[in-house]
């Protein structure tokens, strides 16, 4: 192999530093300063998208604060409309409690005046009923009915006695 021969070394050499300092000059003069600008480039790109990234959180983050804001004033609101319509159907409830109770109160005293009407007409025809079965009781132990006045004097002194 011609790599391998000691006489063919110095010239080697030069070439190598040859080629070698083409291509340093070829690349620090065209392919590096391009990528060089591609690497800026990519980066300012990075740092746009960061910065736009930053500013959008932001954003986001006081558009979450307003909708945080909103929700709390709107269920603060609904929970005030909830009260208050509690409080108006309590206060409704209450009002119509305390018309039912007038009514019941009113239905409550027509009917012990009608009870009283009753058992005091009851009370008064009681003389008659009894005097009535006295005199049926008699006439069915005796065989003969008694006069209707006897019977009347008889359970006026039995009802006198024991008032």
């Amino acid at each position: 192999m011609a790599q391998f021969d000691p006489s063919t070394f110095s010239p080697q050499i030069i070439w190598l530093v040859i080629s070698f300092a083409i291509l340093y000059i070829a690349m620090s003069r065209f392919a590096l300063p391009r990528i060089s600008r591609v690497l800026e480039e990519r980066q300012h790109k990075i740092d746009e998208s960061l910065k736009k990234a930053a500013a959008m959180q932001s954003e986001a983050q006081a558009a979450s604060e307003a909708y945080d804001n909103a929700l709390a004033k709107a269920r603060a609101k609904a929970q005030d409309h909830m009260r208050n319509a509690r409080e108006k159907a309590a206060q409704e409830a209450s009002q119509r409690q305390e018309v039912l109770a007038e009514r019941l109160a009113g239905d409550i005293q027509a009917a012990e005046k009608r009870i009283g009407e009753a058992k005091g007409d009851a009370l008064s025809r009681i003389r008659e009923v009894v005097v009535d079965v006295a005199g049926a009781a008699i006439e069915k132990l005796s065989g003969e009915k008694p006069a209707a006045k006897d019977v009347g004097s008889a359970v006026d002194d039995a009802l006198g006695g024991r008032s």
